[in-house]
């Protein structure tokens, strides 16, 4: 498996949008509801990997082969008086992929890049129903509390948010 930073491609485009309709219609709190269009799955990519061109985000692949099989998405666009913060968002795994590291190598790999971008504070927010609040304890995030029907799921009903934090300065040494 390799982890790397994604550039706009058609191609990468492309999978990246297969990805995020497929982690939708499997019920992946991901900020779209089922069913996801191509078409919409395609713009946000595209509006998102544009941003990373900017240098206000950096989105990760991981790459079986040629097959794209996970994304995380490192957020570094924060206020001038949080210069020390980044945030995580969109971490989505193939559904044949789950539970094989993908996820904990992403993660790892953001890390590693918002220390290397002088980011101290990270932090993120996950579904309470059905989310991957037990992945992100593991990884040593700290809960800081829930939103009760923050969102809507995929396929409908309310769920709350987990918010999470990481000092990343603790950890590495």
């Amino acid at each position: 498996m390799i982890i790397a930073p994604i550039a706009a491609s058609p191609s990468t485009i492309d999978a990246l949008a297969d990805l995020l309709v497929e982690t939708v219609a499997a019920g992946g709190s991901v900020s779209f509801m089922h069913p996801l269009s191509v078409a919409d799955a395609t713009a946000f990519w595209r509006a998102s990997l544009a941003e990373a061109d900017k240098g206000t985000r950096v989105v990760l692949g991981a790459w079986d082969g040629p097959s794209l099989i996970g994304t995380l998405t490192l957020l570094l666009d924060c206020p001038p008086n949080q210069p020390h913060r980044a945030e995580l968002a969109k971490m989505m795994t193939r559904v044949a992929f789950r539970g094989r590291g993908v996820a904990t190598q992403l993660l790892l790999e953001a890390e590693r890049i918002a220390l290397d971008r002088g980011r101290t504070v990270i932090n993120l927010d996950t579904a309470e129903d059905e989310g991957a609040a037990g992945f992100y304890e593991k990884m040593g995030y700290i809960r800081a509390g829930v939103i009760p029907d923050y969102a809507l799921k995929p396929h409908g009903g309310l769920t709350g948010t987990i918010i999470f934090w990481k000092k990343l300065s603790m950890f590495i040494m």
